[in-house]
């Protein structure tokens, strides 16, 4: 058997090479949290796509823009600027779940070098620059709200969710960020840290269902929504437009890439 120098890497350790510590990640396919093939290699030649896979994505994408424009157009036919900041928290809410279906639909499936890396920078953009603080700001707006109103926090499933799925997103950043940022130095670097990716795939496609029933409980069933918008209208947006949008991401999950054993 020849010998590695000081200088080479084994194919393992190729796939698992830390990203740069200046704190930005690097986008380039060697800094992934996840392996990427090698040229020459029958997963860098096949098709990223299966059979379906893209009107699966045209699927997602076309329930979710209902989904945000149902939302959209019952808020702003509904005098808005009558109820205080409560109008803020669906219209931000619903755009944060559509930028999170194109940050999941954006990595998925990638499978060259190059559609990683451009998939992965996406994904962290879409995730970190507009989703999350949609959503951050929207459940601010919300318990303002609530305050202002003398109204009780966290008194339906809809809000007990909502503080569940926030809670969880939280945690998801730190996971997913701890894991890549900084070469992974919160969660111990090296291939310790990266191997933590597949937790955060998990987690995502887990937590992605959970955002779509608290929308579901506060679109269709609220008090608000069912006094200000007609039952056919809710049921398209809240209960066949998530419906539609999960059913198309799971179609495109590959479970190749999350073996726990």
């Amino acid at each position: 058997m020849p010998e590695h120098t000081s200088d080479e890497l084994t194919e393992s350790e190729e796939q698992y090479r830390l990203l740069d510590t200046s704190g930005e990640p690097e986008t380039s396919a060697e800094h992934l949290p996840f392996p990427t093939p090698t040229m020459g290699s029958d997963s860098a030649n096949k098709s990223e796509e299966r059979r379906g896979d893209k009107l699966a994505a045209y699927g997602a994408l076309a329930s979710m823009l209902i989904f945000v424009c149902v939302t959209w157009f019952i808020v702003f036919t509904n005098n808005p600027t009558s109820a205080g900041w409560f109008p803020v928290h669906p219209l931000l809410q619903s755009l944060g779940i559509g930028c999170f279906t194109y940050g999941i639909l954006t990595l998925q499936p990638t499978a060259h070098p190059k559609t990683k890396a451009a998939g992965f920078q996406r994904h962290q953009k879409t995730m970190l620059a507009v989703g999350f603080p949609c959503i951050a700001l929207g459940t601010l707006a919300i318990e303002i709200h609530k305050f202002s109103e003398g109204h009780r926090h966290f008194a339906t499933w809809h809000g007990t969710l909502g503080l569940v799925s926030v809670g969880w997103l939280v945690g998801q950043v730190i996971l997913g960020g701890g894991s890549v940022w900084y070469g992974g130095a919160a969660f111990g670097g090296g291939m310790k840290a990266k191997m933590l990716w597949k937790y955060h795939r998990l987690s995502g496609y887990v937590l992605f269902p959970l955002l779509l029933m608290t929308a579901y409980l506060g679109g269709a069933w609220s008090t608000w929504a069912t006094s200000h918008s007609q039952s056919v209208v809710r049921f398209v947006g809240y209960t066949v437009a998530p419906i539609v949008a999960i059913l198309a991401i799971y179609a495109r999950v590959r479970t190749s890439k999350m073996k726990f054993f």
